[in-house]
């Protein structure tokens, strides 16, 4: 007997489900990051050069772009994922009381909840109140709110991860365009590299969230694609103005 018990503890062990929810919020920074680095610096690389300018106005361009996005990234990341923080603070300040003030009917409430997703009424008081005894604004913080440990806004290392991306994302059409000196071709140069970057980010962004590469190809290829084309016709139809 105690065999059999062991034999399916061993089984039930064995048993591990890879979730990928903890990516999500630092991946989504991450992946917006790089993607905005690579297309908009790349953007602007092929806009000033279709435009016949010299390589160092083109280097110009490309550096105050990378600087001036990442910090831009960041600070747009702070500011919304706080926004967001700010809101989940006030959820869980609003439900504290209400834990306070009405506990019953916040057990009622949360059995209700148990109860729609198949929980027999009983049942679903029982698990309320266990859960409640053990930690009852974790549980209706979960379960009535929908803030989790792996949800919960986090701005500092959205920011951080926006910026280092970009960055780092940026920083591979402007070597391109810093290695590249033939600047009656760099545009192409820098637009094929560039769609080869994209099309990387897009296999490694989908491998990590468990989507079809081939999806986050096409996905990252074909914005990327159209903004490259367009500075391209911008830039041309600046140096026929001129």
């Amino acid at each position: 007997m105690s065999n059999q018990v062991t034999g399916s503890n061993q089984a039930a062990g064995s048993h591990q489900e890879h979730h990928r929810q903890h990516r999500v919020g630092w991946l989504r920074a991450a992946v917006l990051g790089a993607n905005d680095g690579i297309v908009s610096t790349a953007s602007l690389i092929i806009g000033v050069a279709s435009a016949n300018s010299g390589h160092t106005a083109i280097m110009v361009a490309g550096t105050a772009g990378l600087v001036a996005g990442a910090i831009s990234m960041a600070a747009g990341e702070y500011v919304s994922v706080s926004s967001q923080a700010d809101t989940e603070k006030s959820d869980l300040q609003d439900e504290k009381k209400s834990l306070e003030q009405n506990y019953e009917e916040e057990v009622i409430e949360l059995a209700d909840i148990y109860q729609k997703r198949g929980v027999e009424p009983e049942l679903s008081v029982t698990v309320a109140r266990q859960l409640m005894a053990h930690d009852a604004l974790a549980a209706h913080s979960r379960d009535e709110i929908g803030i989790s440990d792996l949800s919960a806004a986090q701005p500092i290392t959205a920011a951080f991860s926006s910026a280092l991306s970009f960055t780092l994302g940026a920083a591979l059409p402007l070597m391109t365009a810093y290695f590249y000196h033939d600047e009656a071709n760099l545009s192409v140069v820098t637009a094929v590299l560039s769609l080869v970057f994209l099309a990387i980010l897009g296999a490694i962004s989908s491998y990590l969230s468990g989507a079809k590469m081939l999806t986050g190809i096409v996905r990252v290829g074909f914005w990327g694609a159209l903004a490259m084309a367009t500075t391209a016709l911008v830039g041309i139809a600046f140096d026929v103005a001129v």
